[in-house]
């Protein structure tokens, strides 16, 4: 088969849309971490039965190890992609993760819970993320960010279709065999789609199509090593936006159902929505991926994550302004949409200024913004709330640390330039 013509029996520019499919597939098994607040109730019921009392913070230790060893296997796999090829780095990661549930399934404590779900199936889920994304970077070079936008949709639109299926589980099988059947589950699917998978060859390109001449603020000047890429100034604007627009996605996300509650909202929005809002919020948060990756191709990567911060600064005023249940629901789809839409946004603009010939190990130092802010974003809107009474007051900062972002990306999300 010529893989330059040839993709599943199709040719180039049509089968190359399979590769988006599979890559949607293989976020949706990923993104089942944020699924994990339907875990937490039966799981603590079930190591309290044998063990001693589980708290809430400890809880949360398996979703946020998972969380920080996710972001770094990020990094320190993305050279891996290159030398392997993206069909067995997708084999390697995929069987982690599925046994990181597995061995979850046999957990009798919530620090067992911590290594074998948190540690084990984060790495597994590092490894394997960074591979849609490159292929849809070097496969696309017309589409990029619609391209990446779509195969990370499956990402945020995980929790909407895993949670559900969870519950189900939950009630029919318990919490552990739960865990059991999406260990098996993810690992048969990850094998399975991995198979197909392949880069392009090196310069190729879409029939008929040429680059464009780079817009101000948009176009790749060069192709950057990561080595080099970590010397540039745009480098340092994108990371800080990055970990900004999710520091401030994350402090609001993590905090949709306690603002539901504290405002007397949540009955009255889910109402309205016909369904749990959380539920309905997850679709903002795989919707956001395209909308805002093909912003970034239209606007450049700068005026996408301007709009983005703007977007932030409104939703939070009017949420901080308006308690009521309409206001709730807009200012938290919004939310949700932006932090969805800077999983589009970085990736995008990482092989935009820096070119695909090393995207892997670029996106994986780029990637290290969220998995700061995922660590950092919960856990300051607990301590705001803890310091101001009310999780309301944590909307303030989010608005300064959206003003933030948008003087950041007009002084410092620009293409590198071209050195002779």
């Amino acid at each position: 088969m010529d893989e330059s013509t040839n993709i599943l029996g199709m040719e180039a520019e049509k089968g190359r849309w399979a590769f988006v499919i599979i890559g949607m597939i293989i976020n949706l098994c990923l993104g089942s971490i944020y699924s994990w607040s339907v875990f937490k109730a039966p799981l603590k019921a079930f190591l309290e039965t044998s063990g001693p009392e589980v708290s809430a913070s400890e809880l949360q230790l398996p979703f946020m190890i998972f969380l920080a060893f996710f972001a770094v296997a990020m990094v320190l796999s993305g050279g891996y992609i290159e030398k392997y090829g993206p069909r067995k780095v997708v084999i390697v990661g995929g069987v982690l993760t599925g046994l990181g549930w597995l061995m979850a399934s046999m957990a009798s404590s919530i620090m067992m819970m911590t290594v074998t779900y948190g540690i084990v199936g984060g790495i597994g889920v590092g490894i394997a993320y960074g591979v849609p994304v490159a292929m849809s970077g070097r496969w696309f070079p017309d589409r990029r960010g619609l391209a990446v936008g779509l195969t990370v949709l499956g990402f945020g639109f995980s929790a909407f279709f895993t949670a559900n299926i969870a519950n189900i589980l939950i009630a029919s099988s318990g919490v552990m065999q739960t865990f059991r059947i999406f260990g098996i589950a993810f690992i048969i699917i990850m094998v399975v789609l991995a198979t197909p998978l392949v880069f392009p060859p090196a310069g190729w390109k879409p029939a008929g199509w040429a680059p464009p001449a780079p817009k101000p603020g948009a176009g790749a000047s060069c192709e950057l090593k990561r080595q080099q890429m970590l010397k540039e100034k745009p480098f340092y604007g994108l990371w800080l936006c990055y970990f900004i627009g999710c520091l401030a996605g994350l402090m609001a996300i993590s905090i949709s159902a306690d603002v539901a509650a504290e405002v007397g909202t949540d009955a009255v929005a889910a109402l309205l929505l016909g369904f749990s809002p959380v539920g309905f919020f997850a679709i903002f948060n795989g919707g956001g991926r395209p909308v805002f990756g093909t912003l970034t191709d239209k606007l450049t990567p700068r005026n996408a994550a301007i709009v983005s911060f703007v977007l932030i600064i409104f939703a939070s005023l009017i949420m901080w302004q308006m308690q009521t249940a309409p206001v709730y629901i807009l200012a938290f789809a919004i939310l949700w949409g932006c932090l969805g839409g800077w999983l589009a946004i970085a990736p995008t603009s990482t092989a935009t200024f820096f070119g695909t010939g090393d995207y892997p190990r670029c996106y994986g130092v780029v990637f290290l913004a969220y998995g700061a802010g995922a660590l950092v974003g919960p856990l300051m809107a607990g301590w705001l709330k803890d310091a101001t009474g009310s999780f309301i007051n944590v909307f303030p900062y989010i608005i300064a640390l959206a003003v933030a972002g948008i003087v950041i990306a007009f002084l410092l999300m620009r293409p590198p330039i071209a050195k002779e």
